[in-house]
């Protein structure tokens, strides 16, 4: 008889409870990006210097947009945060915060670490190779837009990884590794061919320990069809090296489906199970696992699961939520926690993460998954 989502609840927070005292021995290497990233709202009408209200939803956004063609217009963006950014430097901070022991690589400043990453640096094990990127984050209630500078991105390539980190500290830092994330496929133009070289040059090399291997696309709605089909063809391969963990959002696992051939759901966000298995299916990796903002669901060879999160309507913080989950799913996995219980960790740090602006330690993590809130408007 399946468990309960109460019972999954006890069951993943004792187990991270008990896991706690030991997560800094476990090995984490995750790369390869980096932004300085702004939080904002747009004011929608400004009383004073201290009184404004902000435009509420993207589609109010539009439409003054929209109004504004064959004129000109203007728009105030109130910065709310300055913090750090990319898919990789907040999955790696989370996953730092509930006490795993990280290394990151990455674009976080160079030759010197830019100052917005400092905490971070006293959190992880920080190998810094390029500048970073900026982007500006649009936050609304129904969603964010995110507006981002990526010429520094192309400097994260595999000669600039191998002259500024050492091939042999690479090949010891990804060989000491049980889990390795590489995030940000989509803005990264030199990612696929860093995971060329990864797999002629440093995997071969490493002994093998059953260790896990994610990967997050990123939005990859502007690379061609070709260049994800590609990516996927590369994660089949990574699959004889590693146990594969694709991590997706609603919008990319609907791309990916595309791509593989796979017909559309009338309603794939009911339906993130069954594309989950899908899409796992064609290309033979270890897991796939679907996010939207309400739940998640995952597939493995032989088992599938979807578990709803504790949404809230009214979330402090939205930019970071995907990179939060990936970090408490993939925690789940490195500790054997069972499918269900990994994505009970998922959706909890993701939704402890939204209410509070913080990622959460273990033991915060523990405490909030013991009464994991029911999802709001449910």
């Amino acid at each position: 008889m399946p468990l309960s989502r109460e019972q999954i609840c006890q069951e993943a927070s004792k187990k991270v409870t008990t896991a706690a005292p030991t997560l800094g021995s476990i090995k984490a290497m995750i790369g390869l990006d980096g932004f300085v990233d702004e939080i904002i709202g747009v004011v929608d009408k400004r009383a004073s210097a201290t009184e404004y209200t902000l435009v509420k939803t993207i589609g109010e956004l539009g439409q003054k947009i929209l109004n504004a063609a064959g004129q000109s217009s203007n728009y105030e963006m109130l910065v709310k945060q300055t913090k750090l950014g990319g898919n990789g430097p907040i999955m790696a901070n989370a996953m730092a915060a509930a006490g795993l022991g990280v290394t990151y690589v990455g674009n976080l400043g160079y030759p010197s670490i830019n100052p917005v990453f400092d905490e971070f640096t006293k959190r992880a094990n920080v190998i810094s190779i390029a500048e970073p990127g900026t982007t500006e984050a649009l936050e609304f209630e129904d969603g964010k837009l995110m507006l981002g500078k990526h010429q520094t991105l192309h400097n994260v390539n595999w000669d600039n990884l191998v002259s500024r980190v050492g091939l042999e500290k690479l090949k010891k830092t990804i060989g000491d590794a049980s889990f390795i994330g590489m995030v940000n496929w989509t803005m990264l133009p030199h990612m696929s061919a860093i995971w060329e070289k990864l797999l002629t040059d440093i995997f071969p090399h490493l002994p093998k320990m059953g260790r896990k291997f994610f990967v997050d696309l990123a939005d990859p709605e502007k690379r061609t069809n070709q260049d994800l089909l590609h990516a996927m063809n590369t994660l089949t391969r990574f699959q004889k090296e590693a146990d594969v963990i694709l991590g997706l959002n609603l919008k990319e696992a609907v791309q990916v489906a595309e791509v593989l051939g796979i017909a559309p759901a009338k309603d794939p966000e009911a339906a993130i199970e069954e594309m989950a298995v899908l899409i796992r299916n064609k290309i033979d990796v270890h897991c796939v696992v679907i996010h939207p903002r309400k739940g998640a669901a995952a597939a493995t060879i032989d088992h599938s699961a979807i578990f709803y999160g504790p949404f809230v309507q009214q979330p402090k913080i939205s930019t970071g939520a995907g990179d939060h989950f990936n970090a408490g799913f993939c925690l789940g996995r490195v500790l054997g926690l069972t499918l269900e219980e990994s994505l009970c960790t998922g959706v909890a740090t993701s939704g402890y993460y939204v209410r509070t602006a913080i990622s959460p330690s273990a033991k915060q993590l523990a405490e909030f998954i013991a009464e994991l809130p029911a999802p709001q408007g449910a």
